[in-house]
């Protein structure tokens, strides 16, 4: 188990295991955080230069939503996740929106399916996780923009 984690471009998701310790999925294997997932979340907005309070404002600003926010982890990567639930319970599950390839139902949930051939089954329905990766998409499509009129 590692005491400390930042998210990189290879992290997939934050996954809770308990209430203070996580399982980070990466393109290439698998790493368990003494930390809960909202930690890992804003230790690693801090290592870029912000918090987590910060950017969930920035998300709010820029798309107007406030619960259940998709945030910017680092803008000159577009590293986005999005929650599966409300970040304040332990059960959230936190997903990066570029290595997402497609999601599907699964069993009244929902399954994603990374880019990397590896899925990811979760306790949300289809249409709950349709609607975080649309609004993190639109997150995404708002940063693009504004990186291109720069």
């Amino acid at each position: 188990m590692i005491e400390n984690y930042e998210i990189t471009t290879m992290t997939l998701a934050i996954i809770p295991l308990e209430k203070s310790i996580s399982r980070i999925l990466e393109e290439d294997g698998c790493y368990t955080v003494a930390k809960s997932t909202t930690e890992i979340i804003d230790n690693s907005c801090k290592f870029f230069g912000s918090s987590y309070a910060g950017r969930y404002e920035g998300t709010k600003s820029l798309i107007g939503i406030n619960y259940k926010s998709p945030i910017i982890i680092e803008e000159t990567k577009e590293i986005i996740f999005f929650p599966t639930s409300s970040p304040r319970f332990d059960n959230c599950y936190w997903i990066s929106l570029k290595h997402v390839d497609k999601y599907e139902k699964e069993n009244g949930n929902s399954k994603i399916l990374f880019k990397n051939g590896i899925s990811l089954s979760l306790d949300i329905s289809y249409g709950s996780l349709q609607n975080q990766i649309l609004r993190s998409t639109l997150l995404e499509s708002i940063l693009r923009n504004r990186k291109i009129v720069k």
